[in-house]
């Protein structure tokens, strides 16, 4: 007799941890493709990404949340409410850590968080960016989760080291998220990636290429709105041209000229840049219009952060 086959498993798994810990670039590891920013610098993300992960035997939803921090402005108020909401509703968390750097008053922060979470939503350890770091430091930071799990009353259920970047472990990564998922249709149709509108997708991009080589400050007040996106009139079928306005707005008029560069360099970079990144997700030609525009101490006001998306 031949065995049963195993059931279809849907469902979403979010992935947590402080800022520029891996998440991001694990879910596009995971995904096999670019669904969210990455950067070096930390809070990139603002936004809930969901990747879509299509397997035979089952589909895995990754929501990759914003890093959950200390607040400093009504944005960070608001997107710490995000990332919470987001722990409540799905299936399984995974909490990030990097293998790099040793256990922090932030891990512990977010470590004690997810140990308030009730105990049925299956918790899992993953150590990211084992590429930097050699099997010793590997192995006391395994023991370190272990432990800090152990201290908070956290049933880890896998503790798995991970490097996206190497692509290590990324299938078993994928392996242990989907065996604690619950049975299931499949959520979203075959050969989705991603249930970002592209309007916003196009405006993380173009936030990404302008966070690259700017200022430690400049990042958090670095928004970026897409006004529209039409193709142009007039083009032959075989050679569409799809016109894309977009503002990056700053908070400060001293921040504009960092972002324009010198005779509008940098803005020219961020622009080209920020083209062929956002050709390859659309696949078609694109013609960008950038404009830096100036709202004054957005994160902090209510009004102006409804205007940008938050």
């Amino acid at each position: 007799m031949n065995a049963p086959s195993s059931p279809y498993r849907s469902g979403f798994a979010c992935f947590v941890g402080r800022p520029n810990a891996g998440k991001s670039t694990l879910t596009n590891a995971l995904v096999g493709t670019k669904v969210a920013i990455t950067s070096d610098r930390p809070q990139t993300t603002r936004h809930t990404v969901r990747g879509i992960v299509h397997r035979p035997d089952a589909q895995l939803v990754l929501v990759d949340t914003p890093g959950l921090h200390k607040p400093r402005t009504l944005l960070g108020e608001r997107l710490n409410d995000l990332v919470r909401s987001t722990w409540a509703e799905v299936d399984v968390i995974g909490f990030c850590v990097p293998a790099d750097q040793k256990l922090g008053p932030g891990d512990k922060f977010i470590a004690k968080e997810l140990a308030e979470i009730k105990k049925s939503t299956p918790k899992v350890a993953l150590v990211t960016k084992t590429d930097l770091v050699d099997s010793k430091r590997l192995a006391e930071q395994l023991i370190a989760v272990h432990q800090l799990g152990a201290e908070l009353g956290i049933e880890w259920a896998e503790i798995i080291p991970v490097s996206a970047v190497g692509d290590k472990q990324v299938d078993l990564v994928a392996d242990l998220l989907t065996k604690l998922l619950p049975e299931g249709m499949p959520l979203y149709p075959d050969g989705d990636l991603t249930d970002e509108p592209e309007q916003i997708m196009v405006a993380e991009l173009i936030r990404e290429a302008a966070l690259e080589g700017v200022r430690d400050e400049l990042p958090h007040s670095l928004a970026v709105v897409v006004e529209e996106m039409i193709p142009r009139e007039g083009r032959p079928a075989d050679r569409p041209l799809l016109d894309i306005h977009a503002n990056v707005y700053i908070e400060r008029q001293s921040q504009k000229a960092i972002v324009i560069g010198a005779k509008g360099a940098r803005l020219k970079h961020v622009g080209t840049t920020a083209r062929k990144q956002i050709e390859a997700l659309l696949g078609t030609p694109v013609y960008l219009d950038l404009h830096v525009k100036v709202a004054k101490d957005w994160q902090r006001d209510p009004k102006q952060l409804r205007k940008l998306g938050f």
